[in-house]
């Protein structure tokens, strides 16, 4: 006879809803290490170290910022800006969709790279996308610590609206995890995949509203333009940032609820096609 404490219930919908969200406290610990490792590995040997993940920013500011400012004399049409902030505006995109492209562009390897977690031991796979994410969030840490040093000596103190830039980060957020689980698990039985998405990350990069004003696209243009939903949660960015205005919170509403079935999906897949990881690999 079976034993009762070894029978579980099948999950109500609504445990099921908010999955992906209590596997990550569940787990959080594990995540946490496993994430502090991946970004202590990426440096390891280097001179500099931890150091880099200050300097690699730095530098490729820098190149941004005089090919787009000066070579291609681009500008932000904000009210009140100022040629000089422009490296400021572009640093903050940047950073916002660095937490994006990185876990866009890790996804595809990463249940690959971590086989003996999927073959040999028993573990929670699924994570593997929040440690990919917390590694996002560590190095966009560190570039914010130029980005707000940056503003406060060019542009000056931060208005207080910046303080509304993590509900802003929330549908970011939950777009990268999607995304993460999603191309993770098509990685496994595609390997083309990475080929796809550094292209495409690529395109999406210069298509949000990170080196222009989203003023600059046509008109004819604007609606297919603004199907991307990071265009519209950069702009609120550059609001909360530079304008002291708060985000349309009907529009940052909707975002957020589209975004948090897109990384319950995403996560859903996961799970239904992780079956066949092991054999795969």
């Amino acid at each position: 006879m079976t034993r009762p404490e070894l029978l579980s219930a099948p999950p109500s919908p609504a445990s099921d809803l908010f999955a992906f969200l209590t596997t990550a406290v569940r787990h959080r610990r594990l995540i946490g290490r496993l994430a502090w490792r991946g970004v202590t590995s990426r440096y390891r040997g280097s001179s500099l170290g931890l150091v880099w993940t200050i300097a690699q920013p730095l530098l490729m500011l820098a190149v941004y910022t005089f090919v787009f400012s000066v070579v291609f004399q681009a500008r932000w049409d904000l009210p009140g800006s100022d040629p000089r902030h422009f490296s400021i505006y572009l640093f903050s995109g940047l950073i916002l969709f660095g937490v994006f492209g990185d876990c866009a562009n890790q996804a595809p390897h990463l249940v690959r790279a971590n086989r003996p977690y999927v073959t040999h031991v028993p573990f929670p796979v699924e994570v593997l996308s929040w440690v990919s994410l917390t590694e996002a969030l560590v190095a966009a840490g560190f570039a914010s610590v130029i980005l707000l040093a940056g503003h406060w000596l060019v542009i000056g103190p931060l208005p207080w609206t910046a303080l509304l830039l993590p509900l802003v980060l929330v549908p970011i957020l939950l777009i990268a995890l999607g995304t993460s689980w999603f191309l993770s698990s098509l990685g496994v039985y595609l390997e083309d995949v990475s080929q796809v998405v550094t292209v495409a990350t690529t395109a999406l990069l210069f298509l949000s509203p990170i080196f222009y004003s989203p003023d600059r696209i046509p008109e004819a243009f604007q609606g297919v333009y603004f199907l991307n939903p990071l265009a519209h949660l950069l702009e609120m960015s550059k609001d909360c940032l530079f304008q002291g205005l708060p985000p349309a919170w009907g529009r940052l509403a909707a975002l957020t609820a589209g975004a948090f079935v897109f990384a319950w999906l995403g996560h859903r897949w996961f799970q239904r096609t992780r079956v066949g990881f092991a054999d795969v690999l």
